[in-house]
């Protein structure tokens, strides 16, 4: 038997195409696309169960960089920030942004064409629009009962 070739960075070639319980911790890690959408407030309606994006964002994200500043302890900090892995991605893709590698991969759609993992380049989502780098506000600026005020349109990059 022969094992998949593992490059530099510990990551099989094409690992995106394997079913999504089949990957690495690190193959898992790399999907992310770094665009920060999951980091954004979102507001959900009762009653039709539609989900609106706001440009505010978790006290722990990082606009600069559309990283969490405390992504190893964030659970310390955020109880309630969701720990996504293969067995709890079926129960909250919804809440994901459209253009989510984790939530594309799980409704059998293909990565976005300016993906990090199809571009090499990790400032591919932010170059072709799908981010909101240095465009949000945190939580800790804006009252909750005020987020309605900030609800915005889904930035897809070339991805529509």
């Amino acid at each position: 038997m022969t094992s998949d070739p593992i490059d530099r960075t510990g990551l099989r070639p094409e690992f995106w195409t394997r079913p999504l319980a089949d990957l690495t911790p690190a193959e898992w890690e790399a999907l992310c696309d770094g665009c920060g959408k999951c980091c954004l407030n979102k507001l959900e309606d009762e009653d039709t169960g539609e989900v609106a994006l706001t440009r505010i964002a978790c006290r722990l994200f990082d606009d600069s960089t559309c990283r969490c500043s405390s992504y190893e302890t964030r659970l310390k900090y955020v109880p309630e920030c969701v720990v996504l892995t293969p067995e709890t991605l079926p129960k909250v893709v919804y809440f994901f942004p459209e253009t989510c590698a984790y939530r594309r991969l799980h409704e059998r759609r293909a990565l976005p064409s300016w993906h990090p993992l199809l571009t090499g380049d990790p400032m591919s989502p932010h170059l072709a629009g799908a981010s909101l780098m240095d465009e949000t506000l945190s939580e800790l600026q804006v009252h909750e009962d005020d987020w309605e005020d900030h609800i915005i349109d889904e930035p897809l990059g070339d991805e529509r």
